[in-house]
């Protein structure tokens, strides 16, 4: 067959490629599906609580991960600076993955238990505190509204739906947990738990 009866054909050359992207696709990506190691959470690995899932939530809503990263990748200049690059393990009952691409300010996979909750919360009121020539904007309003848990125990039912471990005292409580905290006690809670399956890190 000669190129240039591809070449000219814009159909037949768009069908080809699609053939070849298929294929490329299903050789890597499939195969991912049967590998427990993508599949199976680390060793010793918890859910979110109801308090972190709802600060996750609050990640989400407030476009945290437009800005932050949580994937460290496996290159040395990235392992030296944030610590044990990540695994999939660490993902398996994240919905939606957060690993996220841009990295405006610094990468979070491993920020939990880096620093006190009270770091945190000054960072979040006005991140200016702490790092004079921050970009990132100041987030005063979440100390100021409260969680009422309403939707707290059916989060935790569409995760148990989606595969995440919850049991049902744990959805049954999942109300009281969070009623009355602050979305910034939520937020710190989530970014706390970021990493700690995954013991030796810097």
């Amino acid at each position: 067959m000669k190129h240039d009866l591809i070449e000219k054909n814009l159909g037949l050359m768009t069908l080809l490629m699609v053939i070849a992207v298929s294929i490329g696709g299903l050789t890597q990506i499939v195969p991912l599906f049967f590998q427990d190691v993508v599949n199976e959470p680390v060793a010793g690995m918890q859910p979110y609580t109801a308090l972190q899932l709802e600060g996750r939530d609050i990640y989400i809503r407030e476009g945290c991960v437009g800005c932050h990263s949580q994937m460290i990748r496996p290159f040395r200049a990235e392992t030296e600076r944030y610590g044990h690059y990540s695994v999939a393990g660490e993902s398996v009952w994240d919905h939606p993955f957060l690993w996220g691409s841009k990295r405006t300010g610094p990468d979070l996979a491993r920020i939990g238990g880096r620093y006190p909750d009270e770091w945190h919360r000054v960072h979040l009121i006005n991140p200016r505190d702490l790092v004079p020539e921050s970009k990132m904007p100041a987030y005063p309003w979440l100390a100021e509204r409260k969680l009422d848990g309403a939707l707290s125990a059916e989060k935790l039912r569409v995760m148990q739906g989606f595969g995440v471990p919850y049991s049902d005292d744990e959805i049954a409580g999942a109300r009281e947990a969070v009623e009355g905290k602050s979305e910034l006690d939520a937020l710190i809670a989530y970014l706390q738990v970021l990493g700690t399956a995954i013991h030796n890190k810097r």
